[in-house]
């Protein structure tokens, strides 16, 4: 209160209107949990900003929230990435309409949760983060460079820098405390977020061995594919890995076995599944969802799903011998880490939200987080509020405006029909200046360009669109007899991009469970990961135990991944 007290008496009610907004109640006793306090140093901003300050400061802020009063056995991060905001609202008001009302009212799975938070998600070296970066930052308690997987923040193309920085991950974390660990993705699982899970390297792009560059091979970087097979040097690796990928784990002598015409892309001549199933006696590995199925008692599982990313869910096949849906994935993956005794770390990530705001479709960014919701929705029906901690967020946001002033119930992916304000009729179709209609969902920037591009003719662009060059646009075009609800519709953007870019502002954070109510405020991204490991025992005891604690059992002290490894 005294740095708000010197504001005036507007500035207070409106930083409270705006903590109101973000925070729920830690209890409704009037006694208040004990919390421990973490001294940081002040520096020099972003020239003081070392790996270690990022740690510390991001424990001290869980800490001075109450996180370690958490006693969560389980913790089930969900990451929506590129869910922003705005996302989230759109596809709320198309899951309500969908349902058959007039959207506004309705909720996502999430948005139920009793405990909110905004996440400030830059990077070391950029305003506007990428996945990378930004997942780093929730599994390691450090923020980092655009680019980096699971390592601290140093140049993106210098594989020898990179081998002093690897910071450990809270699923390898888990994994030394000897907790279940599981990986769920709709992505490549050696895309950006569920790599930052498990792998280290300076440069996402390195997912195979034909991607590193020949002096990371030399220098010792390995690709992100192969570092999931050794990721058991900390336990086991994780119990359940699930997501697309396949090309990245086979070689090109392989010939995929879902699509003819398609072959792996590994040049060492590696099959890394038949070399997970050696060293995982009694796991399974399934490319299908009659497999999946099939295989869901067996105490380990591989599942790759696609040679690429996973299916939008719109598109995907939904028959036995096609792809499960995120919330299957994820009832699956629940199934299977919660058959042991000590407790489990899953991250499920809904990758392809991101996916189809690049592509500047709005209509797939919706659906996906409505898949998305269903699979909170399945988490929190197959898990207890007494022991598990689950968490919703983004890692950034999108360009995706939510505009104009469409009435009550207008569809969301709808032309805007007005009020009957000075500009428009009522019940008809709202128009610019120049009188031609317009929708509610835009995006700043990407292929929606109308002009006319190497792929398509002027006008309203279809998915998929990503031209190399394009032409100005001459005004807009007529929507009127357009159908901009059809799920191949590419809403208008302002500035051409072959690929629509991310966002820069906060994105949310969603609580329920134990510890759920240290979740408060406005906090650095890399705070989350402080919320998780502080709220569960069973990894601030591992941490502990390395020497990483404060007097008040706060761990503060930035581990280092060497120590966690199993002793041989």
């Amino acid at each position: 209160m005294r740095r708000t007290a010197v504001l005036p008496a507007l500035g207070v009610s409106l930083a409270t209107l705006l903590a109101g907004c973000a925070t729920a109640p830690a209890s409704s006793s009037s006694t208040s949990p004990a919390v421990a306090t973490v001294d940081v140093p002040v520096v020099a901003h972003p020239g003081g900003e070392t790996p270690a300050w990022w740690y510390r400061n991001g424990a001290s802020r869980a800490a001075a929230n109450g996180a370690m009063n958490g006693r969560a056995k389980n913790v089930i991060l969900f990451l929506g990435d590129g869910m922003s905001l705005t996302t989230v609202a759109a596809a709320r008001i198309l899951d309500g309409q969908r349902k058959g009302g007039s959207g506004e009212e309705n909720l996502l799975s999430w948005e139920r949760f009793p405990h909110t938070a905004f996440s400030k998600t830059y990077n070391t070296d950029s305003q506007t983060p990428d996945s990378a970066g930004t997942m780093t930052a929730i599994t390691t308690g450090v923020k980092t460079h655009m680019g980096a997987i699971g390592v601290t923040a140093g140049r993106r193309d210098d594989c020898a820098d990179s081998l002093g920085k690897a910071a450990l991950t809270w699923l390898e974390l888990a994994d030394s405390a000897g907790m279940a660990t599981g990986i769920v993705t709709t992505a490549r699982l050696t895309h950006a977020t569920p790599a930052a899970t498990y792998a280290h390297v300076p440069d996402r792009n390195w997912e195979n061995d034909t991607d590193l560059p020949k002096a990371a091979v030399e220098q010792g970087c390995r690709d992100i594919a192969q570092q999931l097979l050794t990721s058991s040097r900390f336990g086991r690796g994780p119990t359940v890995a699930l997501g697309g990928g396949r090309a990245e784990f086979t070689s090109t002598e392989q010939r995929d076995p879902e699509y003819d015409d398609k072959v792996g892309e590994r040049l060492d001549g590696r099959d890394l599944p038949s070399e997970w199933l050696k060293a995982n006696p009694g796991g399974q590995y399934v490319w299908n969802r009659r497999q999946l199925e099939a295989a869901k008692d067996a105490p380990r599982l591989l599942g790759l799903f696609e040679p690429d990313h996973m299916q939008f869910d719109h598109d995907r096949s939904r028959g036995d011998t096609g792809e499960p849906s995120l919330a299957e994935l994820t009832r699956t993956a629940i199934h299977t880490l919660s058959r042991g005794q000590d407790g489990y770390v899953l991250m499920v990530e809904g990758a392809r939200i991101d996916h189809a705001n690049h592509y500047g479709n709005a209509f797939r960014a919706l659906d996906e987080t409505i898949a998305m919701s269903e699979a909170v929705q399945a988490a929190l029906e197959a898990t207890s509020r007494e022991d598990t901690l689950i968490l919703v967020t983004a890692d950034h946001s999108h360009t995706l405006n939510f505009v104009g002033y469409p009435v009550r119930g207008n569809p969301i992916l709808g032309k805007v029909r007005g009020q009957g304000g000075e500009d428009d009729v009522p019940g008809d179709l709202a128009r610019d200046q120049t009188g031609l209609p317009f929708t509610t969902l835009s995006y700043a920037n990407g292929p929606g360009y109308t002009g006319e591009s190497n792929q398509q003719k002027a006008g309203p662009k279809r998915f998929i669109h990503a031209p190399s060059n394009v032409e100005s646009s001459e005004g807009r075009p007529d929507l009127t007899a357009v159908d901009t609800e059809h799920p191949d519709y590419l809403q208008e953007s302002l500035v051409p991009l072959k690929s629509e870019s991310h966002g820069g502002e906060d994105v949310g954070i969603w609580a329920i469970g134990p510890g759920s109510d240290a979740v408060r405020g406005t906090v650095e991204q890399n705070t989350i990961y402080h919320f998780i490991v502080q709220a569960t025992p069973k990894l601030r005891q591992r941490l502990c135990a390395a020497n990483t604690c404060n007097a008040d059992g706060v761990p503060v002290e930035l581990p280092k991944p060497a120590e966690f490894e199993r002793k041989p």
